[in-house]
């Protein structure tokens, strides 16, 4: 379900023919909304961290969560319709300061989802887990900066793994195991670091074939930040396989 929101609008600010509709030659323009995004972010997961530390530090947090479970129930609803406003609606992502109060409701509904399951793991895992993840998409961030490949057209081939994926996974519902399950895990981290590269190229501009408006900074900040939550849960995924 996030997966797939995730990637319904990464080709915004397109024109007919496909290629830009707007210029990044300006490098003023580009820096800044590159760090605007990059800000935007960190900030998104400093609260998704802090909502994760707390919900596995601290005893009495995971107590109150287990006798008031519709409180996850209502932060999955927000988290459905809070990303469906956002990336099906221009006018809520564009303009501010509604943009800001959708992406700050999202951020702190799926952060308290992520806490309820970082709860099911041992605090050593999922420090373990923060810690991979954090290497892993520093490494690919520079590596999206670097690289002289342009990822930005693969954007056809990622949906088709994707739909595959989803697909795969509903199977693997039916087909329980240790075995199934870290092959699923490893293939998602694998899919989302690659989109981890995809929306960054996208977010970079400049000589890479597509890119995403200067405008649409909420819902570049938004695909990275789904990026990296999808890496981590699958990397979670995987080390508390690796336990059993």
């Amino acid at each position: 379900m996030y997966q797939a929101a995730q990637t319904g609008d990464n080709y915004d600010g397109y024109d007919a023919e496909g290629a830009k509709g707007f210029s990044f030659d300006d490098q003023s323009i580009r820096r800044g909304f590159i760090r605007k995004v990059y800000s935007i972010l960190m900030v998104q997961l400093l609260i998704t961290f802090g909502f994760i530390t707390v919900f596995v530090y601290v005893k009495g947090v995971q107590d109150f969560v287990q006798h008031t479970l519709w409180l996850v129930w209502v932060a999955l609803a927000v988290v459905v319709v809070t990303m469906i406003c956002m990336a099906c609606c221009e006018g809520v992502r564009r303009k501010s300061p509604m943009n800001f109060i959708f992406l700050f409701l999202f951020t702190l509904a799926e952060s308290f989802l992520l806490g309820v399951i970082a709860t099911s793991y041992a605090s050593t895992e999922v420090m373990m887990a923060v810690g991979i993840t954090a290497a892993v998409c520093l490494a690919l961030t520079l590596f999206a900066f670097q690289t002289k490949w342009d990822f930005t057209m693969c954007g056809g081939i990622l949906i088709v793994a994707l739909v595959v994926f989803v697909i795969f996974g509903i199977v693997a519902i039916f087909i329980p195991g240790k075995v199934i399950t870290l092959i699923y895990s490893s293939l998602g981290a694998l899919l989302f670091s690659v989109y981890l590269v995809y929306d960054t190229q996208l977010m970079m501009g400049g000589k890479h074939k597509y890119a995403i408006s200067p405008e649409e900074y909420i819902f570049a900040a938004l695909n990275l930040y789904l990026d990296i939550i999808n890496i981590f849960m699958y990397i979670l995924a995987i080390i508390g396989l690796s336990r059993d």
